[in-house]
């Protein structure tokens, strides 16, 4: 038998991924990319920075070399590179996922096997409780968990390029967290006003987010249960990555509250989240996907899927468009007719 060495160095990368990511995630977790920014370039200056064994880091560079995080070498220097840069301790930096990821969400993937089997979430496996729950008793967790979802965040400048929000219309962000979403529409669109709808322990946050970046001035603040009630008026219902640690019930009331509380039938609704493919799939979507059901038990849904659910409410979509990171917008436009009950 003829051995296909391509195919055997393909399955070893496959197979030894997570110790790559355990290597970024310790650069990050040791602050290599900034030490380097710094001017700290040699194995000896980054382990005295770290308080690490020299001979620890010069293994450890070796292999974030051959992996492109970094460039250079223990002679010539370490040089940060364009990958590198995102784990830099700066706004917008990738830092907080890496540690998030290659902490409790590392711990939660090690139970896959079970997870998958019992399309039961990973982190309930490792840690006894849902996320959520152990992020209420773990502040600093918490915290680090929003950080790392405001890293993903990197579509919403593009929002604004793929619908028109212009003409005075209200929009109403629907499960909107901090409003860094409706704070990029609404600088990008000085006639828009806003309307934020979250749980009332959000609302600080967000009230403290908003009066920083956009102002108060064009905004309400609405706390309560997008699946219970959603203000009434509004000219676009804006859902973004919001629904899919529900089932499709929680997100068909939710839609039908949008259809109910519409007075033009030239409002629309749009949800902007990662969709996901049977057939030839790209790898992000699926890994996320498979992420989501390792860490709250959710999962990601199709085109088909939301249409689907969006025609159940009284809605039918009238276009899709592609945001960056591998995001979807879908545009839908009220339907005619009595809308379904969930």
């Amino acid at each position: 038998m003829t051995t296909d060495f391509k195919a055997v160095q393909a399955a070893v990368e496959l197979i030894s991924g997570g110790w790559r990511a355990q290597a970024v995630h310790t650069a990050a977790k040791l602050r290599l990319p900034d030490h380097i920014a710094a001017g700290v370039t040699t194995d000896a200056g980054l382990a005295a920075a770290t308080g690490a064994r020299e001979d620890g880091i010069r293994r450890l560079m070796r292999l974030l070399v051959a992996v492109g995080l970094f460039e250079g070498g223990p002679r010539a220097g370490y040089r940060n590179t364009p990958v590198s840069a995102t784990l830099l301790d700066a706004p917008g930096s990738l830092r907080d996922m890496c540690l998030l990821y290659g902490e409790e969400f590392y711990t939660a993937w090690g139970h896959a096997a079970e997870s998958i089997s019992t399309v039961t979430a990973g982190f309930e496996l490792a840690y006894g409780r849902p996320l959520y729950a152990h992020l209420d008793e773990h502040p600093g967790l918490a915290d680090r968990f929003q950080r790392a979802m405001v890293a993903g965040n990197l579509f919403f400048d593009s929002v604004p390029e793929v619908f028109d929000f212009t003409g005075g219309k209200t929009i109403v962000d629907c499960g909107g967290g901090n409003g860094h979403l409706l704070s990029v529409i609404l600088d990008a669109v000085p006639d828009a006003r806003g309307t934020l709808l979250d749980r009332e322990h959000v609302i600080p946050l967000a009230r403290a987010y908003l009066s920083r970046t956009i102002g108060l001035d064009r905004v309400e603040l609405v706390g309560g249960d997008m699946f219970g009630a959603v203000p009434e008026g509004g000219d676009v219902y804006l859902f973004c990555r919001v629904l899919a640690g529900w089932h499709d019930d929680d997100a068909v009331a939710a839609f039908a509250h949008c259809r109910r509380a519409i007075t033009d039938p030239s409002a629309r609704l749009l949800v902007l989240d990662r969709m996901v493919v049977d057939e030839d799939s790209s790898v992000l979507p699926a890994l996320w996907d498979l992420h989501l059901l390792m860490t709250t038990g959710g999962r990601h849904r199709g085109v088909e899927e939301f249409t689907s659910l969006l025609d159940r409410a009284g809605w039918q979509v009238e276009r899709t468009a592609a945001l960056p990171m591998e995001t979807t917008a879908l545009v839908a436009a009220p339907r005619s007719g009595r809308v379904a009950a969930r």
